[in-house]
């Protein structure tokens, strides 16, 4: 299994993330450490791959890169960077770094030498059309190209051997230091094709499932992912699609769209994009659909078609935030789970359903995708593999709209997304689909639903990318019917958990942050993959169908 088939993305900007000055004052903080406190909320969501943007010392807002090898002192330092990292990887979650290599800022060593000796720097050849014959547009006597006319990024010359060597030992040493699992390349449709081929190979010596994207907002996504270059792109085609199909009240958007990229005749059919609703880049998905109450239905399609689905930091409460022509800081504001203003705790659940629905079922992850039904303000689109049928159905009206649609299956449909309620299905179906909602319908014979009140978070980050899936029975269970249980303490030995696995504990641990105890039992089933738990956790007493049980009884 690919493990980028099986993730949800986590997007955080992390100087505007942790409040950081807008200009460096080159004071040591420890502003990241925040991130601890955000892995409950992770876990949560299903977050299992973060993509932190430019974590390195620079002058201002991270694009204007220093040192490549030096966490920005507004974060943290390599140490405490480290710590996060490692951290991350036990509770499950990947780390993708920002890679900014088509240009640096103008604190660079390479380019102030050249400021300092002129043309006798042996560095004036690692940067892009440098000219002693004018002056630049900010007082040098050198000119030089910037990146889109920003002259506090330098253009890097990327076809200096020095300089890509200079890049790919940086690249090394993130691996080596902080074992990263990805790169996110910025500004990848300004860089050439042979850059990506050194760094592809460089990478997968390294990590061979090291998984890396380039940001592509326009063209050929196949020039650029392909075996030789980069994995995946940037959907920006889809980005459009999400939010103006629905301030448009037209679904022939995201229908042409999707049917485009992934039909039958799909041009990137064979690729999984990276696909998002906002970033740190463009306005917040809150701010500029229309009607909000139609968001739920947004995420609702980032998550069930083809590709990885990425949540950028407070979107999940409907943060808002505005691009305007001088600025991007309210695209990057700080945000504290203990302070938010006016969450919608709402879209948030609904995320976090997505995302276990994503993690459980193949069609989300491998599945093909066809158009079923398709007319203005409703949509039913099919997700197949072999195995499993999957159909979402969607309504942005204001009222119950039906969709009927030909399923070629007689048996159930089980809306996962909605409470697992069944609908008999002969061949050809009508379901009556709320205003402003989507269904998500799995063709089964309804013996198994999917519940969102229990996840399970292994020790390794091997073992989270390898999640079996499983369906939770109906059929009753030979669980404790007491009315009354008090919590047992937990020894050595064989447990059942609630839905039906066997389990072994094998040993107790602290969490190295908070020295909570926690448990750690491997599974008596498949491939005896280790978990670990709160100790307070693991006894806990539930109810389940009216009954009080205990979440793991001792069977010996």
């Amino acid at each position: 299994m690919n493990w980028i088939n099986n993730t949800v993305i986590y997007n955080i900007y992390p100087l505007g993330f942790c409040g950081a000055p807008e200009k460096n004052d080159f004071v040591q903080s420890y502003r990241l450490d925040k991130i601890y406190d955000f892995i409950p909320h992770f876990k949560k969501m299903g977050i299992n791959a973060i993509v932190f943007n430019p974590v390195f010392q620079s002058t201002k807002h991270g694009y204007d890169t220093i040192d490549y090898k030096r966490i920005d002192q507004r974060l943290g330092d390599n140490q405490s960077f480290k710590k996060i990292c490692d951290t991350l990887h036990k509770n499950g979650i990947r780390i993708l770094l920002d890679g900014v290599f088509n240009h640096v800022g103008r604190d660079f060593f390479a380019f102030k030498d050249i400021q300092q000796n002129g043309m006798g720097s042996i560095y004036c050849n690692w940067f892009h059309n440098i000219r002693f014959d004018r002056p630049s547009m900010m007082g040098d006597s050198f000119s030089y190209d910037g990146w889109a006319g920003h002259y506090d990024l330098v253009k890097l010359n990327l076809y200096n051997n020095d300089v890509v060597e200079y890049l790919l030992d940086a690249v090394r040493f993130w691996i080596d230091e902080f074992d990263i699992d990805g790169l996110r390349l910025d500004a990848a449709d300004c860089i050439d094709n042979s850059f990506f081929k050194r760094l592809k190979s460089t990478c997968k010596e390294k990590k061979n499932d090291f998984w890396l994207y380039g940001e592509i907002v326009s063209g050929d996504y196949n020039r650029y992912a392909n075996p030789q270059t980069m994995d995946s792109v940037t959907n920006y085609e889809i980005y459009k699609a999400l939010y103006s199909c629905h301030n448009d009240r037209n679904y022939f958007e995201f229908a042409h769209s999707l049917n485009r990229e992934y039909g039958d005749w799909g041009i990137y059919k064979n690729l999984y994009l990276y696909n998002f609703a906002d970033n740190h880049d463009v306005t917040r998905v809150a701010s500029i659909i229309r009607d909000k109450a139609l968001l739920k239905n947004v995420y609702t399609m980032l998550f069930t078609m083809p590709g990885v689905p990425s949540v950028y930091y407070g979107s999940e409460f409907a943060v808002e935030g505005k691009k305007t022509k001088h600025s991007d800081a309210d695209l990057r504001r700080e945000l504290n789970l203990d302070n938010l203003e006016n969450p919608d705790m709402d879209l948030f659940n609904h995320i976090c359903k997505l995302s276990s629905i994503m993690h459980k079922l193949e069609a989300f992850q491998y599945g093909k995708y066809k158009n079923e039904v398709i007319q203005l303000e409703h949509l039913c689109y099919s997700m197949r593999t072999d195995n499993q049928c999957v159909y979402v159905l969607l309504n942005q009206s204001d009222d119950v709209r039906q969709i009927g649609f030909n399923t070629n299956f007689t048996g159930i449909l089980t809306d996962v997304l909605n409470d697992n309620k069944k609908y008999d299905c002969n061949g050809y179906v009508n379901i009556d689909v709320p205003a402003k909602s989507s269904m998500i319908l799995i063709a089964n014979d309804g013996c198994f639903e999917i519940n969102f009140d229990e996840s399970e978070n292994p020790v390794t980050k091997e073992n989270n990318s390898n999640t079996e899936i499983n369906f939770e029975q109906t059929e009753n269970k030979p669980y404790n019917e007491a009315k009354e249980l008090t919590p047992e303490e937990i020894t050595l030995g064989k447990y059942r958990h609630f839905k039906g696995n066997e389990y072994e504990v094998v040993g107790f641990a602290k969490d190295s942050e908070t020295e909570e105890k926690m448990v750690i039992y491997k599974a008596l089933y498949g491939e005896n993959e280790l978990w670990v738990r709160p100790y307070k956790m693991f006894q806990e007493i539930i109810t389940r169908d009216g009954k009080i049980i205990r979440r793991f009884e001792k069977i010996n």
